[in-house]
């Protein structure tokens, strides 16, 4: 089997790899990797492995790495979705195209949901003639202090006296672990092919914000004190803000997603490839404790 992949460098991808290497993958693995990016681990993997120096910008470097693969994994991001579906219909061939794009398509805030939408119907020629694509969802992506999501929690738990909540923290949230993801990338890329075009990658359970500051502060050992802001208030604070910033510090949207039901069941994914995040408070619990080492 030959596997190609970009974004395997990266937070979640660099799991995919570790999977690889755990379940003793025997076919070849081609990524495409940048000028600088940091290939270490990928030729430390005991793999064999092909590297593709270039950019998933271009599509002649797509073009190199998807040559003569069976499947393929773009986990670089839905932005350069449209050039590597012109460049595995140039080649033929590809037996399987896993995608992983974003949950956020959904969010009725997120700015950028309306061209993912734009991206996905442009996609629709290639289904129409026969492409087999799966597309992944992963929720907000966890798993350690690199990320940009639960980090930010942590650090605010631990450096706020009290913790600000709109509507009470109560709207519920569903964070994946990059872990998690490497898990279901492998397990989705080793069938050739799926019954549903699409799946969400969710954590193991949804949590309020609430519950998740609360999980944060007993793992840093701190009692979590909160005040609830109504969403109004919030948002019009945050305009404020970006008025008396002009424009650099925009956390509008930022608040309104506070306030939206951001949990998705993984159901189709556990039952169709066989998709089993670990506990929410394991990851959760390992990403604070890193974060106590590095302070």
């Amino acid at each position: 089997m030959l596997l190609a992949v970009t974004g395997i460098t990266g937070h979640s991808g660099g799991f995919l790899l570790r999977q690889l290497i755990d379940n003793h993958f025997d076919g070849t693995l081609r990524a495409l990797v940048r000028q600088s990016s940091n290939t270490a681990a990928l030729d430390a993997s005991g793999l064999k492995v092909e590297k593709v120096v270039g950019s998933t910008k271009d599509v002649d470097s797509l073009r190199a790495l998807v040559r003569g693969a069976d499947t393929v994994v773009h986990i670089s991001g839905i932005w350069e979705t449209p050039k590597l579906l012109e460049a595995i219909e140039a080649e033929g061939g590809v037996g399987h195209v896993v995608l992983v794009h974003t949950s956020g398509i959904f969010s009725k805030h997120k700015m950028a949901s309306g061209v993912y939408r734009q991206i996905e119907e442009s996609m629709q020629p290639y289904l129409e003639r026969g492409m087999n694509v799966t597309i992944l969802r992963p929720t907000m992506i966890f798993g350690d202090i690199r990320d940009h999501n639960v980090s930010k929690f942590i650090r605010m738990v631990d450096r706020f006296p009290v913790m600000p909540m709109i509507d009470r923290g109560l709207a519920p949230v569903q964070p994946v672990n990059a872990r998690d993801l490497g898990q279901a990338y492998y397990k989705a890329a080793m069938h050739p092919t799926l019954p549903e075009r699409e799946y969400i990658c969710s954590g193991e359970r949804p949590v309020s914000v609430r519950e998740l500051c609360e999980l944060i502060g007993k793992y840093l050992g701190k009692k979590v004190r909160f005040v609830s802001v109504p969403m109004g208030v919030g948002v019009a604070g945050a305009w404020l803000v970006k008025g008396l910033t002009l424009g650099k510090a925009d956390y509008v949207e930022k608040v309104l997603r506070l306030g939206e039901d951001r949990s998705f069941s993984h159901d189709a994914a556990s039952r169709d490839f066989g998709y089993e995040p670990e506990p929410f408070e394991t990851g959760l619990k390992r990403e604070v404790e890193e974060y106590i080492h590095a302070r």
